[in-house]
Formats: C-alpha cells, sequence, structure tokens
C-alpha cells in the first residue's frame, strides 16, 4: 500500500509539472496547421525526485507550423520553484538564415517571464563564425535580445573585439558595446606570406558605445577614438569603419590597387573619421574636420579647413587633402 501510495504521488506530480507548463508560462499549444506564429513549450524530464529535483531538464519551443525555434538543456534542475535552477547549461537558438548555440556552467529559467541568466564561462557562436565571450548573461526571449554588464570578448573571423557591458541580437548580427572598447585587426595568414602585406595589427580604441552592424559590415565608435599602427595613429571624436562585405568585393578592389593597402590591410574597405581629426605619422600632424581613407586607392582625404604640419614629406606622400 505504501509503495502503491508513493508511486502514485510521483505520478502525480510529474503529470501536474506536464499539464500546468503552459499555463505557467503562458503560451498557447499550436497545430502544426497553424499559420499563425506562436509558440509551443516542450519540457522534456529525467527521473523527478520528492524534492522535485530532475537529473536531466531540457525545454523547447515550437514555432509556425511546428517548427523548433529554440531549446535550453541542463542537469541537476530544481523545478519546483518559480526559477529553474540549471547546471551545464546548453541551448539553441534556430533562426531563418542563422543558428546560435548557446553554453553556460549555470543557469536560471523565470517561469514568469521566461527570461534566461547564465553565469560563469557563458560561451555564444553562430553558424555565421561570430564567436562571444563573458562571465553573465541575461536572455530575453521575448524582446530578443541578450545583455551583459560584465567583460565581454566578440571574435570574428581576424577581428578581436573588447569592453565592458554588451547588447545585442540573439543572432548577434547587431550588437552595441558599451564602454572602454578596444577592437584589433590582426593581419590574415595569407596577408603575412605577402611580401608588402600587412605585418602589423590595427587597434582602435574608445570610450564607447560602439555600435556594429555585422550584416552591414560597418562599425560605429564613439568618444575618444584612437587608430594606431606603427607608427601611424588617428584621433578623432566619431570613426565609421567599413568592412568589405565578401572575399570577392575583397579581391576586385585588390586587383584594382597594384599592392594590398598598406595603411590598412585587406578587410577593411573604407573609414571615416569626425570631428576634432587628427592624423599623426612620425612627426608630421594633419588636423581637419574629416578624413577619410579609402582601400581601392589607398588615399587619406582630409576635409574641412585641412592643416598640415610636416617635418617630413616621405612620410605623407600617400595623402591628399580635398575642400
Amino acid at each position: 500500500m505504501f509503495k502503491y501510495f508513493k508511486i502514485t504521488k510521483l505520478a502525480i506530480r510529474y503529470c501536474l509539472l506536464i499539464g500546468i507548463w503552459p499555463l505557467i508560462f503562458g503560451y498557447s499549444v499550436v497545430s502544426a496547421q497553424d499559420m499563425q506564429p506562436q509558440e509551443e513549450l516542450s519540457p522534456q524530464m529525467g527521473n523527478v525526485t520528492d524534492a522535485g529535483q530532475v537529473n536531466d531538464f531540457s525545454l523547447a519551443g515550437y514555432g509556425e507550423k511546428g517548427k523548433k525555434t529554440w531549446d535550453i538543456a541542463g542537469k541537476s534542475a530544481d523545478i519546483m520553484t518559480d526559477t529553474v535552477k540549471l547546471n551545464e547549461v546548453t541551448g539553441n537558438l534556430y533562426g531563418k538564415d542563422e543558428n546560435v548555440k548557446l553554453k553556460a556552467d549555470k543557469g536560471d529559467f523565470n517561469k514568469t517571464d521566461g527570461k534566461l541568466h547564465l553565469e560563469k564561462n557563458v560561451v555564444i557562436t553562430t553558424s555565421s563564425g561570430t564567436k562571444l565571450t563573458t562571465n553573465s548573461l541575461d536572455w530575453d526571449r521575448k524582446a530578443s535580445n541578450l545583455s551583459t554588464p560584465d567583460l565581454v570578448s566578440i571574435e570574428r573571423d581576424n577581428v578581436v573585439t573588447v569592453a565592458t557591458g554588451a547588447k545585442g541580437e540573439p543572432g548577434l548580427k547587431r550588437v552595441s558595446l558599451e564602454k572602454d572598447v578596444k577592437l584589433d585587426i590582426n593581419p590574415t595568414e595569407a596577408e603575412k606570406a605577402k611580401p608588402d602585406g600587412l605585418k602589423d595589427k590595427i587597434t582602435i580604441t574608445c570610450d564607447g558605445p560602439l555600435e556594429v552592424d555585422y550584416e552591414k559590415n560597418v562599425a560605429y565608435f564613439q568618444n575618444n577614438v584612437k587608430v594606431v599602427r606603427q607608427e601611424l595613429a588617428i584621433y578623432s571624436d566619431r570613426l565609421d569603419v567599413y568592412f568589405f562585405s565578401s572575399k570577392k568585393e575583397e579581391a576586385q578592389v585588390q586587383e584594382a590597387s597594384a599592392a594590398p593597402s598598406a595603411f590598412m590591410g585587406g578587410k577593411i574597405d573604407k573609414i571615416l573619421a569626425r570631428g576634432n581629426v587628427k592624423v599623426m605619422r612620425g612627426e608630421n600632424a594633419s588636423y581637419s574636420e574629416e578624413a577619410i581613407y579609402t582601400a581601392a586607392d589607398k588615399k587619406l582625404i582630409l576635409r574641412g579647413k585641412p592643416k598640415l604640419i610636416l617635418y617630413s614629406a616621405e612620410d605623407l606622400k600617400d595623402a591628399s587633402a580635398g575642400n
């Protein structure tokens, strides 16, 4: 009798957890034929103990026509409280054009608002090659954004960006880095192998924020911006960096030039500096309201009351002044 009562008790608890799950999260269950984009939550649990502990736990969301849109999995989950406690968290976001993987040592999933908080060794990778690492991360699924107040590092191709505080879309197509920004553009192995290729990294710093749009291949630096490469330095209030959108486009520019850009390298297409622009190359200096560098012709054009202070004309032989 006692064994029967214990089994029945666990079975009722398990059924209640499954049965009230859509009510807890406030979602509607949709059929595969429903054309309206809604979500269905599907929890999968391992062994449930009397204390509400689950050895293995996973939760998935399904959208239009029953297509999976996201999933989360973890171990040792406490599911009896308002917040699901997870260890060894893994998750996936399934987008139209790109998929995202995330993992962390710990996580909390809030049943009320559907928000996920990750902590310790948080890593997000996208199918297009972007990797974000930080110590904590908040994912607001309803608002479709990610955020962290901590130090964050973002790697994509040969570009590494470090800052404090970040906000962005789950697919990392658009990211805003809040302060103390440092971006390094490292020479690729192909560039290093070329006799006249880029050998030294380019470093761009600013107080922040930095807005990065990976879809449009552009980065907007704001406040106390500085670009450094060897003896060259550019200072400005704002700086817009345009990257090549494809390898084909990059190759076309390199074919049009006698050699790859010795100023910024093969990945950058154009740089636009605005506001209190100062360019230092060796002992030479220039001042202007705006400066534009283009990789196609390897020229730096100064606009808006340009002023040059030359100690050696050789250092500025590739520069031209306009306006």
